[in-house]
C-alpha cells in the first residue's frame, strides 16, 4: 500500500507593511519542503505584492529571518508551489503577464479551496 503524500498550505496576507508576517510562511514552508512535505503558499490581499517583480528588493528585513527575497528564491528553487490571487492582483493593478516573478501561478477561490481541502494542514499569516 502506497503512503499518502503529506501536503501543507500556507496563506500569506502581508507584505512590506509587516515584513515579519510576510516572511513567516516562507520560513515555515521551506522547513516543510526539507521534510519532504508537498508545500504550497497562496498569496492573498497585500501578500500578492510579494509576487510582483522587484517588490521584495526594497523590503525591510524581517526580525531575525533571512531577507524575504532569499526566502522566496529558496522556496521556488526547492520546488514549492506559489499561488497568487487573481482578484487581489487586479485590485492592486499588478499585471499577471508582465509584473509577476517567474514561477508564480495565478489562482482564484475555487482552486484555492480544493488546495485547502487536499492539504493536511492550513496556516494563515
Amino acid at each position: 500500500m502506497a503512503e499518502k503524500e503529506e501536503k501543507i498550505l500556507y496563506i500569506c496576507t502581508h507584505a512590506g507593511e509587516d515584513p515579519e508576517k510576510a516572511a513567516m510562511p516562507f520560513v515555515m514552508a521551506n522547513a516543510a519542503i526539507t521534510m519532504d512535505i508537498k508545500t504550497t503558499i497562496a498569496l492573498q490581499g497585500n501578500g500578492v505584492y510579494l509576487a510582483q517583480k522587484g517588490y521584495v528588493d526594497t523590503m525591510l528585513p524581517a526580525g531575525g529571518f533571512p531577507p524575504v527575497k532569499k526566502l522566496i528564491q529558496d522556496f521556488m528553487e526547492y520546488g514549492g508551489k506559489l499561488l497568487v490571487c487573481v482578484p487581489c492582483i487586479k485590485e492592486r493593478n499588478i499585471d499577471e503577464d508582465s509584473d509577476m516573478i517567474d514561477g508564480a501561478q495565478t489562482t482564484a477561490a475555487g482552486t484555492l479551496t480544493v488546495e485547502a481541502l487536499e492539504s493536511d494542514a492550513v496556516f494563515v499569516y
